[in-house]
């Protein structure tokens, strides 16, 4: 009489793990955290079009890209959070190169998985709403925006 309970019970919890999983893997961060470039602190961004896809800067199912022969300037590290109980957690980090259109994806924080430290194209929309929110968030924490 146990054993189907102990059953039920488990196939619920793999149920919800496989639905948190899949959720957190299609994006829906809360916030991601840019540093690097021309910054001169760390900005957040709760910016919709770069939180709510995992792919927003690159499609990593698409498959990697050779690594550049010389390393490109001017990016930017990105990690990607999510709200935890009221706490915050790093979900994963990039490195974004708008210039050169390039994404490196370090990986997951405390994880992997098979996308991890890839460089791939970067997605040419991505550009333009980056920078958007960039400027949006310099200019609501009263930073100096230098031209790069």
């Amino acid at each position: 009489m146990l054993a189907p309970i102990r059953a039920a019970l488990g196939l619920v919890l793999l149920t919800m793990l496989v639905l948190t999983t899949t959720a957190l893997a299609k994006g829906n961060f809360s916030f991601i955290g840019i540093a690097g470039a021309s910054l001169s602190s760390e900005l957040c961004s709760s910016d919709r079009d770069l939180t709510t896809d995992w792919f927003a800067f690159a499609d990593f199912a698409g498959g990697g890209i050779a690594a550049p022969a010389i390393p490109p300037e001017g990016g930017y590290a990105i990690t990607r959070y999510y709200i935890d109980g009221g706490r915050e957690s790093a979900f994963d980090q990039l490195h974004y190169y708008p210039a050169a259109s390039l994404v490196y994806y370090d990986g997951i924080v405390n994880g992997w998985s098979e996308y991890d430290r890839k460089w791939y194209a970067a997605k040419p929309q991505i550009k333009l709403v980056f920078q958007n929110a960039l400027t949006r968030e310099q200019l609501l924490h009263g930073m100096v925006i230098r031209k790069s």
